[in-house]
């Protein structure tokens, strides 16, 4: 070999040797670029230059700041991403009679229980799926979102349906819910399929036996299943895994935080501080994007216009604090003065705020501890917010035969520490690939561009979602 050739070869050993550190950086960088172009120019960022981090509440939370879908070149890839139903789906729905009918549904329904209740059925449902992993005695190597999404499953089931939810529909609603979140995260793409059996349970049970509480007259039947299947069998269920796989690798990659929480040294409310500092840090929702119906008038500042579409960056908003805001420090929450004041986890009151902001931390305190009884949490693997690994974890049962072979141990989380950082070498090429093609295949079908511009010429006919 030549003398460059040596140069060269020597060159690639580190180059390729520090692949898991650099490409998937890199190729996150690309993906956002991408979305920026799908953005268009007309994307107002905020926090940014127009709309600093201290005027981002006040924008948000402006009644102009309520458009929703038409006129915005991303809800094109959201309706993409969520169809079939993102017509009816509350998150997406123009503000008026129909998204008044809708959400004042989605709030009876989530109102019917009580919080001991609540408290009740998530308890129970975590205890059955916790119940199916076999051989409760040895370690297990999971992926915590997956974990937890049949419970969430079951419990927005029953929140629904007033009843226990069957095996065979509870893989309908998983099946569904991952589908969704792995074509939302660049994983893989739709599988219209997964979506279309669960319409057709929903078709069937509604019309045989529909829930309890009635459902918005303004839709169909068709549309009727729609909303159940986008409100509660997909948003409810893929948000609420996503924060308990937050909260649960959390704790397994902050031992003294869990530590105090095993060892019963800590206040009754110190469970609750961890999971506000994981929303925190790990807030559930991107960028929510919303088109102004008239100017929002700021004083000193050029107005914003009509028609402009504000792209609303929750990690960067709450991570807009003051220096050292990185360290996972739960008791910053005991006081005022440490507690962060740009932290809106569940969105902005003014503007559709998360219908289960008063719930979520009840319920996710409740599955940690059913876990945390059976469970102590170790892990190795990246934290990220949009956690495309989905949370490798082990998980070790409590007790002195458990703690045994903890150099065994240390060998395994070795070993996914490593496979950790290779894995997503692969995985940001794939998300780089699927998620530019979705992209374009989004913008080719221009599901909601076209719905409305039906809308506009009469017609009532849903848009078809491609496939």
């Amino acid at each position: 070999m030549t003398p460059t050739g040596w140069l060269i070869a020597g060159a690639a050993v580190p180059l390729v040797a520090g692949l898991p550190y650099w490409l998937p950086g890199l190729v996150i960088a690309l993906r956002v670029r991408i979305f920026a172009w799908v953005g268009g120019e007309e994307g107002v960022k905020a926090p940014g230059r127009e709309v600093p981090a201290e005027e981002f509440k006040e924008v948000y939370g402006h009644p102009a700041a309520n458009g929703r879908s038409r006129g915005a070149a991303l809800s094109d890839l959201f309706w993409y991403w969520l169809s079939p139903g993102p017509e009816v789906h509350q998150e997406h729905l123009e503000p008026g009679p129909r998204y008044d009918d809708v959400a004042r549904t989605t709030r009876q329904i989530l109102a019917g229980l009580s919080r001991e209740q609540w408290t009740e059925l998530v308890g129970r449902c975590t205890r059955r799926v916790l119940d199916e992993i076999p051989d409760r005695a040895q370690v297990h190597r999971v992926r915590l979102r997956d974990l937890m999404m049949p419970v969430w499953a079951e419990v927005y089931y029953e929140v629904v349906f007033r009843e226990p939810c069957p095996r065979h529909v509870r893989d309908l609603i998983t099946g569904n819910a991952d589908d969704v979140v792995s074509a939302l995260k660049c994983t893989s793409l739709r599988h219209m399929d997964r979506r279309a059996r669960l319409t057709e349970h929903l078709l069937a049970r509604l019309a045989d036996d529909p829930p309890p509480v009635p459902l918005p007259s303004s839709l169909s039947r068709q549309e009727q299943a729609y909303y159940l299947q986008g409100t509660f069998f997909n948003t409810a269920v893929v948000q609420m895994s996503e924060a308990m796989a937050h909260l649960l690798l959390a704790l397994a990659t902050h031992r003294p935080v869990q530590d105090r929480l095993l060892a019963g040294e800590a206040d009754p409310g110190f469970l609750d501080r961890v999971i506000n500092e994981t929303l925190q840090h790990f807030p559930l929702f991107g960028v929510a994007h919303r088109i102004t119906s008239g100017d929002i008038p700021r004083p000193g500042r050029d107005p914003i216009p009509a028609g402009s579409v504000l792209l609303f960056n929750y990690p960067e908003y709450q991570g807009s604090g003051p220096a050292g805001g990185e360290r996972f420090d739960p008791d910053r929450w005991l006081s005022p003065d440490t507690r962060p004041a740009a932290s809106i986890p569940f969105g902005v009151t003014a503007n559709r705020p998360c219908p289960a902001r008063g719930f979520a931390v009840l319920t996710m305190r409740v599955a940690a501890e059913e876990t945390l009884r059976r469970f102590r949490l170790d892990s190795t693997a990246r934290h990220t917010r949009s956690l495309p690994s989905r949370g490798p974890c082990l998980l070790v049962p409590r007790g002195d035969a458990a703690d045994g072979s903890p150099p065994r141990r240390r060998t395994r989380l070795a070993v996914m520490r490593l496979a950790d950082r290779w894995a997503a070498v692969p995985r940001s090429l794939t998300q780089l690939v699927l998620g530019s093609y979705m992209v374009w295949d989004a913008r080719r079908q221009g599901l909601c561009r076209n719905y409305f511009a039906a809308s506009s010429g009469g017609s009532t006919t849903s848009v078809a979602a491609g496939r």
